[in-house]
């Protein structure tokens, strides 16, 4: 809950992290394309020309560049100089990424995708007090407190993050404690994810799955309509843009609630809980990827995996091949099932059921006995219900 001048300072901290940001990775980008041109086809029209011993700017070059540039540039010292060097550090994450992850090259940012900056190191002194933080440059903030911050456990960096409805503040925790694994231990339960029904479980249950975005469909339609018709860079268009954003973070934020109740409701009887690996983004390119972006399958499996930890319940993941294939009670494979078939009849054993609740049960039955082994083990069919 900042006052007008601790947002005065928080959106000047975000325009000058967005400069930074955008200076660099211009030098590092002009860097890069300066090397990519052969000496003997360079383009007649324009090229980048850089001398051949000047080094690769990277994130201590930047940082010492950083400090030179503050006597030039004397905004740079509004700023709290470890906030910046942090935008730095990102930006060094983005490139290596880029390489170990095989992302793609980091991008310039506007005044909207800048959002949040970060506060390493928070001092000694004394900066928690009732609903109180204390932060360089901003002062005393008041905020919500979400939860008691447990005891035993220091506030090492503070993460300022705007949002559509406002302003938020994120705390990051350090206690010298080492939490063991959770062993695979007490009741299996199988999880099949669906568009038909969101949730299918080894128990029967069928869960169906919200229309979070449908909900609210035809006013963000009428709000992305009036957008259209507004100059850019107006103040006008500016207002509009927030209020879809506050559109979009209320449908967001419902789906999230959601998600945790559902995955709290489901650990509640469960001592291992298993859910097929499957890469959701790739469903998400297709012609239903906007139901499949709307039910938000990989979050609700992020949100699952980190509640069974809080919880206690061991959380494994399935190979999903030949799942919706095999009968559950006599493993007979009844061969590819459309769409359109939502109910599972084995011709060999006669065991009917939801065709969601079958594919349940064998991803239960697929890990049950393997629970604890490493990800990927071929144990595929085995089961450990007492009738194998």
């Amino acid at each position: 809950m900042p006052t007008n001048e601790q947002i005065r300072l928080i959106e000047h901290t975000l325009d000058l992290c967005r400069k930074v940001w955008n200076f660099a990775l211009r030098e590092r980008s002009y860097w890069i394309n300066s090397r990519k041109c052969p000496v003997n086809a360079c383009s007649i029209i324009s090229e980048y020309i850089i001398p051949a011993n000047e080094l690769y700017p990277n994130y201590n070059a930047q940082a010492k560049s950083l400090t030179l540039a503050k006597e030039q540039y004397p905004e740079l010292k509004t700023v709290n100089a470890q906030v910046l060097q942090q935008v730095l550090r990102k930006l060094e994450t983005a490139f290596i990424d880029m390489k170990r992850k095989g992302m793609g090259f980091p991008r310039f940012k506007n005044r909207y995708k800048i959002r949040s900056f970060v506060y390493p190191q928070l001092g000694k002194a004394q900066f928690l007090k009732d609903n109180q933080i204390k932060l360089p440059q901003l002062g005393w903030l008041e905020y919500v407190k979400s939860r008691k911050i447990p005891d035993g456990f220091l506030v090492k960096q503070a993460r300022i993050v705007r949002k559509a409805s406002g302003y938020f503040v994120i705390l990051t925790l350090e206690c010298d404690v080492n939490v063991p694994d959770v062993l695979p231990s007490g009741y299996p339960v199988g999880l099949d994810l669906g568009l038909d029904k969101f949730v299918a479980t080894s128990n029967g249950a069928l869960i169906e799955r919200p229309r979070f975005l449908d909900s609210l469909h035809r006013k963000l339609t009428l709000l992305q309509r009036r957008l259209k018709q507004k100059q850019k860079g107006s103040s006008n268009r500016h207002k509009l843009n927030r209020q879809i954003a506050r559109l979009h973070q209320r449908i967001a934020d419902t789906r999230k609630d959601w998600h945790f109740k559902l995955a709290h409701s489901l650990c509640e009887d469960a001592g291992m809980m298993f859910v097929e690996d499957i890469d959701f983004r790739v469903g998400a390119k297709g012609m239903l990827g906007k139901h499949i972006l709307d039910a938000g399958f990989g979050q609700f499996v992020s949100i699952l995996q980190w509640v069974c930890w809080k919880r206690g319940v061991y959380f494994d993941r399935v190979n999903k091949d030949y799942t919706s294939q095999v009968c559950p009670q006599c493993d007979t494979h009844s061969g590819k099932k459309e769409l359109k078939d939502r109910v599972h009849s084995c011709p060999e054993c006669g065991y009917t059921t939801h065709r969601d609740v079958a594919a349940a049960q064998v991803i239960r039955f697929s890990r049950n006995l393997c629970a604890g082994t490493q990800r990927g083990s071929n144990c595929l069919w085995r089961r450990s219900d007492g009738d194998s």
